[in-house]
């Protein structure tokens, strides 16, 4: 059960995180594309947007598959331990592999 906890702790936290980062490397793409070519940012077609552009590369993957996929793991986990629980639980009556008492 601790393996079932600890996979779900990190899946959520890397699931809102890699779906929060892309969204915001797609932001600042927008961002910069709005400004001006005057302006600090110097707007569409300067060095800062075209790293931009490669920050936004990186993060749509992030916000449109990675995040999204990682809720299929969480489901897929916990439906597995559920399954397999009483088979977990039948291994040295219950003490496991390892026979901890």
């Amino acid at each position: 059960s601790g393996l079932l906890v600890g996979s779900l702790i990190a899946s959520v936290q890397l699931a809102i995180s890699m779906s929060n980062s892309g969204g915001a490397w797609d932001n600042a793409k927008k961002y910069i594309e709005k400004q001006p070519a005057d302006s600090e940012l110097q707007g569409k077609g300067s060095d800062i947007h075209k790293a931009a552009v490669v920050g936004d590369t990186v993060g749509d993957p992030f916000k449109d598959t990675s995040g999204p996929a990682l809720n299929i793991v969480m489901k897929l986990m916990a439906v597995l331990a559920l399954v397999f629980a009483d088979t977990f639980f039948a291994i040295n009556g219950g003490a496991g592999i390892c026979k901890l008492k």
